[in-house]
């Protein structure tokens, strides 16, 4: 099983080294969107601990919730994605199954294009149903 450390500088990199089922048990989320937003990739563990719950593959993932498609969220990504390459990475709060979770967000370009959304949630969120 490959590790991949959420804090590595080429997180992307990292993770497009990996198989789907390495990105899937990676134990935090991994979403590759394209250009206009598209989902591309969401892994089994973010659907799992973000509480959605769906792989929302070929959706606008800025149009999955009011929360994504905010200025404060969806602006960053775009406004990154328009000035080049992205590296980002920001604290959000709240997710699908619980408004006060913390999250550590870290975006960054992919090398087919678009860009890797990589989720860190904080430690009582890492107990999840599984």
């Amino acid at each position: 099983m490959a590790t991949v450390d959420f804090n590595a500088p080429d997180l992307a990199r990292r993770v497009e080294d990996l198989s789907q089922s390495e990105l899937d048990a990676l134990p935090f989320g991994v979403i590759l969107i394209d250009r206009h937003g598209t989902v591309r990739f969401y892994s089994q563990t973010e659907a799992r601990l973000s509480g959605y719950g769906a792989l929302p593959l070929g959706r606008n993932l800025f149009e999955l919730s009011a929360c994504l498609g905010s200025d404060d969220f969806r602006g960053r990504i775009v406004e990154a994605m328009e000035a080049g390459t992205v590296d980002l990475e920001f604290g959000w709060q709240g997710d699908f199954a619980d408004p006060k979770r913390d999250l550590r967000i870290r975006v960054q370009s992919a090398a087919q294009g678009g860009v890797w959304i990589l989720v860190e949630r904080d430690a009582a969120a890492s107990v999840s149903a599984a």
